[in-house]
């Protein structure tokens, strides 16, 4: 019996078996935790550099510096997690970025920590660290198949779960940030990102593959290429990644660049983490109504109620209110963001065979990192010289402008192909 008869054999007889909820519940639980880690350090990365220097061109910089490694490394990583197993690699990326978080606080603690060392020591956990979300997504339907729920249910749960955890931590951050240090807060990130690898490792699943497997025999530059191939190949995965991606230019420079700097400068590093936190929590109520939308709403009219959603809530931030006001557009924009993760996913899970489907979410992450980088830099140039009120208005009309070009665009009709019916 050959690998292929084997792997389908056991694919057969998990579709048969019972359900399990076991192994959706461990993926999810581990989603939460690495989220939670991960939005801590970056809440806490553009505040070390801001602290460190006083300049928000600093924080824009650093956060450039630290996409670089997920620039380069994310297709490859997707080629990995393809080739040797997806909870394998969930659990060893979160082991890696426990340990690199580990150094960074130990590091602190044991030297005098400058801008270049710690510069160095973030780019260091970037690059370990870029390949979790897409071995966990590429786990999603291989949990999803024993707990016998659909692949919407499925990614509203586990993207709502992240957006839990993204909630939690800059709001836990920021209070570590008073009572223990900015660097200090990283022996916290460091418990968190080991739970996250230790649940992921809990994960116990036949990890389905294509019966037909064309990837067999290709030299490791071909293998990873098919990620390309194939996203091109795929218009609905295409025309989607395109237009989160264009938001992302655009919008993530505020969260990133100028939300920091604006808190930085009145001393209120709780304020920054309840408008993170809340922006986080209402992005799970967002996530988590993908399942009931998905019934209503064809998948183009969900894009743009989301994407024209983000921009329209942005446009009162922008007039940088009062803190509670914050908090409620905030929220706004948070519900309207929720649904586009979990799209995301559904459409590559439902379009890319098993086989690929690491590398093609290995793409997104790339496309995801690479986007933002020239903008965080030019938004913190730009902020430094004429400051936080000037540059946010700009912003928030670019993404509604964005947002109206997509919802009116013809191509987003293809996402209708990925529809359960």
């Amino acid at each position: 019996m050959t690998q292929i008869t084997k792997n389908a054999a056991a694919k057969n007889a998990e579709d048969s078996s019972k359900k399990r909820m076991g192994p959706f519940v461990y993926l999810v639980a581990s989603q939460l935790l690495s989220f939670a880690a991960g939005s801590m350090s970056f809440l806490l990365t553009p505040w070390i550099a801001i602290e460190l220097t006083g300049q928000a061109t600093t924080a824009g910089l650093i956060i450039t510096l630290t996409s670089i490694p997920g620039l380069i490394l994310s297709p490859v990583i997707g080629s990995i997690i393809d080739k040797y197993g997806r909870r394998r690699m969930a659990f060893a990326i979160e082991g890696m970025i426990a340990l690199s978080s580990l150094a960074i606080a130990v590091m602190a603690s044991t030297t005098v920590m400058n801008l270049a060392v710690f510069i160095t020591l973030v780019v260091i956990r970037s690059a370990v660290g870029s390949g979790s979300p897409v071995a966990r997504k590429a786990l999603v339907p291989d949990t999803a198949r024993v707990a016998k729920i659909s692949l919407e249910r499925a990614n509203s749960i586990y993207e709502a779960v992240g957006a839990i955890g993204f909630a939690t931590g800059p709001a836990v951050a920021a209070i570590l940030i008073t009572a223990l240090g900015s660097f200090n807060t990283f022996y916290v990130v460091t418990a968190v990102a080991l739970a996250a690898a230790v649940t992921a490792f809990l994960v116990r699943v036949h990890e389905h593959k294509e019966e037909h497997d064309d990837d067999i025999g290709r030299n490791p530059l071909q293998f990873a290429a098919q990620g390309f191939v194939i996203l091109f190949k795929t218009p609905s995965v295409l025309v989607l990644m395109a237009s989160i991606t264009l938001l992302a230019v655009i919008y993530l420079p505020t969260e990133v660049v100028l939300l920091p700097k604006f808190y930085n400068e009145n001393g209120n590093p709780q304020a920054l983490g309840y408008l993170l936190g809340i922006m986080a929590l209402f992005t799970t109520v967002g996530s988590l109504g993908f399942e009931w939308l998905s019934t209503r709403v064809s998948f183009p009219t969900l894009l743009r109620f989301a994407i024209l959603g983000v921009g329209l809530s942005m446009l009162p931030m922008a007039l940088l209110p009062a803190d509670w006001l914050m908090l409620v557009f905030g929220a706004f924009l948070g519900l309207a963001w929720g649904p586009l993760p979990p799209l995301l996913n559904t459409v590559i899970q439902r379009k890319i065979p098993a086989n690929k489907r690491g590398r093609v979410f290995g793409l997104e992450m790339t496309v995801w990192t690479a986007g933002p980088m020239i903008s965080m830099t030019l938004t913190g140039i730009a902020v430094d010289n004429y400051g936080v009120a000037a540059v946010y208005p700009y912003l928030a009309w670019a993404v509604l402008g964005a947002g109206i070009l997509v919802s009116v665009s013809k191509s987003i009709r293809d996402l209708a192909t990925a529809e359960y019916n």
